[in-house]
Parts: C-alpha cells; sequence; structure tokens
C-alpha cells in the first residue's frame, strides 16, 4: 500500500460487542467467583448498592468455574461479530489495536496474541496498548492515527477484559492461609481487593474505522480525541503486579514467588481514598478544560454526553465536576449501560456506544462527547463524534 501524507477524515463505520455467556446478577455473582475464606463478604452488598451494577457477564462456566474464554479469545471473537464471521473480509485486515487493562501474558503482547486467534492468511500491522480504561481508547487513537495520516485506508481497534480471571477465589487462597497461620481471628482480603471483586467484568467490543463514511447506514466521525496522563502530579492509585512499601511502588519482579502469592500481589487494587479524592479533579475538571481550550468547544454543541464511570457513586460528582468548570450537561442528554453490562474496564466506551447507536434515534449532524477516565495513575480521555447519515452533506 502506498503512503499518502494527505490528511483523511475518520469515520467509525461499525461497532460490534461480544458478551461471554449468560448475565450474572448480585445474587449469583459471588457463587461465580468464589467465596475467600469461611463467611461471604461483608463488603460486596454495600459496594452493590453504591455501584448500581445489577448484572454483568464472566467468562467463567457457572457449573464448573472454569475459564470459558482468554481475554485474546475474547477480543477475536468482537472483531469475528465486527465482519459477520466472514473469514474472507477479515483476511483483508492490515491495521489492528488492541488496548486491555490484564492480558493473558506478560509477552508476547496482546495484540499480536489476538492476531493470532483471528487465524489470517497475511501479516498484519499490530499495535498492543496496556492500561486500564483508557488502553482502549489509545488502541482507538492509534487506529485513527493509521488512518487520518492516510497510511491505512482501514482499520480496527478493540478492547477486552477478563477481569474475573484474577477475582476468583482460588487466587485469594494462599493469602487468607498465611492470615490464618498468623493467628488472625478475621482472615479476610483487603478492602482495596474486595471492593474490585464487586466493581469488574468481562467483555469485549472492536470497531472498524475507515475514511469512508458508510453509503447505506450510520457513521460517526471521529473529530479528535484527546488523552492525557496526569502521572506527572500523581502516584498509582489502581495497580497489579506490585503494591507500595514505604510510599514507594515496587513491581512484582522484586518480590520472591513466595511473597506474590502470599500477598496475591497479581490481584487487581485500589487506594479507594486516593480516588475518591482526585478522580473529578483530574480526569473531568483539568481534563475537559484542556480540550474546551484546545478545540473552543461548547457545552450547547453536545446532544449527548456517553461518560464511562465505574459505578452511579460517580454520576453526581462528575455532574458537579462539569458544572464546576462551566460546562453543564443535563442527565437527559447522558447515555451509559453500566446497571446492565457492568464496568468492563478498557472495553466499556466500546459496549456503551454499540448499545448507544443501536438504541436510539440519531439525527444527521448530532454532536456526541465521549469521557473515558482511569484511575491506573490518573489518565483521561474525551472524543468528540458526529452523527453521519448517509446522502446527507457533512456540516
Amino acid at each position: 500500500m502506498s503512503y499518502n501524507m494527505n490528511i483523511q477524515n475518520v469515520y467509525i463505520n461499525k461497532i460490534s460487542v461480544f458478551l461471554p455467556n449468560d448475565p450474572i446478577d448480585n445474587q449469583t455473582m459471588e457463587h461465580i467467583l468464589g467465596q475467600v475464606g469461611e463467611k461471604p463478604s461483608r463488603a460486596r452488598a454495600i459496594i452493590l448498592k453504591s455501584n448500581g451494577i445489577k448484572t454483568r457477564y464472566y467468562a467463567i462456566d457457572p457449573r464448573t468455574r472454569q475459564a470459558t474464554h482468554s481475554n485474546s479469545e475474547l477480543a477475536a471473537q468482537a472483531i469475528k461479530t465486527l465482519y459477520n464471521d466472514d473469514l474472507q473480509a477479515i483476511k483483508k485486515m492490515t491495521f489492528l489495536a488492541c488496548g486491555t487493562s490484564y492480558p493473558d501474558q506478560i509477552m508476547p503482547g496482546h495484540g499480536v496474541m489476538v492476531h493470532g486467534e483471528l487465524k489470517t492468511s497475511q501479516p498484519c500491522e499490530v499495535h498492543s496498548c496496556a492500561g486500564v480504561c483508557v488502553a482502549g481508547m489509545s488502541a482507538l487513537k492509534q487506529a485513527y492515527n493509521a488512518i487520518k495520516t492516510g497510511e491505512h485506508y482501514t482499520a480496527i481497534a478493540c478492547a477486552s477484559e477478563t477481569a474475573s480471571a484474577v477475582m476468583r477465589s482460588e487466587n485469594f487462597q494462599v493469602e487468607i492461609e498465611q492470615k490464618i497461620n498468623q493467628l488472625d481471628i478475621r482472615p479476610e482480603i483487603a478492602f482495596e481487593k474486595d471492593f474490585l471483586r464487586w466493581m469488574l467484568s468481562d467483555g469485549a467490543g472492536a470497531m472498524q474505522l475507515s475514511n469512508q463514511a458508510n453509503p447505506h447506514c450510520l457513521s460517526l466521525k471521529i473529530h479528535w480525541i484527546d488523552l492525557l496522563s496526569y502521572a506527572n502530579e500523581m502516584p498509582a492509585c489502581m495497580y497489579a503486579g506490585g503494591d507500595f512499601h514505604d510510599d514507594k511502588f515496587i513491581g512484582w519482579k522484586q518480590y520472591t514467588q513466595t511473597e506474590q502469592q502470599a500477598q496475591s500481589l497479581l490481584s487487581v487494587k485500589q487506594n479507594v481514598k486516593l480516588l475518591n479524592e482526585n478522580i473529578v479533579k483530574y480526569t473531568v475538571e483539568k481534563m475537559l478544560a484542556n480540550s474546551i481550550k484546545k478545540h473552543d468547544l461548547k457545552n450547547e454543541q453536545i446532544d449527548y454526553f456517553l461518560p464511562h464511570y465505574s459505578s452511579n457513586y460517580f454520576r453526581d460528582k462528575l455532574y458537579q465536576g462539569l458544572v464546576n468548570i462551566g460546562f453543564h450537561i443535563p442527565y437527559e442528554k447522558w447515555f451509559t449501560n453500566l446497571s446492565s453490562k457492568g464496568n468492563t474496564g478498557s472495553a466499556s466506551i466500546y459496549i456503551i456506544l454499540e448499545e448507544f447507536i443501536r438504541t436510539q434515534s440519531l439525527k444527521h449532524g448530532q454532536k456526541i462527547l465521549c469521557y473515558i477516565p482511569e484511575s491506573g495513575r490518573f489518565s483521561s480521555c474525551f472524543m468528540l463524534l458526529e452523527v453521519i447519515h448517509p446522502n446527507k452533506q457533512e456540516q
């Protein structure tokens, strides 16, 4: 393919979602994940009441409690769904970017493992994007830039999560036994670990991008994607594969294997106090103020607001953050599916967008503002989309 330096418009032509197995309700989830210790979690009911999630999906067989899909398999299924399982069309793919919070392995990269699952007959440019929730948007921006620069005419972006793989009770057994051996009369995993067992779920989404709008159905034009990290100011807040020691973050390679197991080091942890105090300030107020100035953005331009937030607890706080910087967006313009699909991390915005365009009656020219924060070390992303109907002139 010849390289074309002309700046191209970029359109989302299609979005697909793959959610494993049947939805899991709040009463069933601890049975599926497994009980940690001798008693049910005391935090579960409180956290579920706060986060507003009613159902979610796990890549776990509810009878055997064995994994039904790996992370790369979920991603590959979402891409196959994007192409309606048309293997000939998949073989023509030239660019693939995949994001996830927790890949199946440390190496090779997640993206090439997804590429391998697709069993294409030709090589493909592949990018692996790591991080937490913003990893899915990093993948989308890679695909966006590949088309915008003219190097590729089409590209696939994908995000996937199998949080359940590290939330199963078996992963905490050694830590619990350690506490029992130390005569801890109430052996239980720390709140920062237990908290996330009732917050995270599995799923994957994929987007097909190109430099041409769909000729016969709706497209979404990407006006811009802004993504910033505030790690220059903030410590790690959500993490796995390491822990803090004397206020310094220490990675897993500096722990012995025994220490890794005794501390459930590979489990996902979150500093809830740090999260609550800073998530709106950094990922909403500071980040959106940057985009407002950069793009001369006005709140009256926004027809729909699609926020990814991990819990209903943050809904009003997010709203207040918008008000604080003079960018009021009324709730009637908001769209989320957190209560039915759960918090699928980096895949959440893909899963939200797919349901949004499938269920809403959208008009040509309407503007959609998407918000994707992550507490990993406080990164944030805002994206502006425009609805494009076929046979309509762009404004």
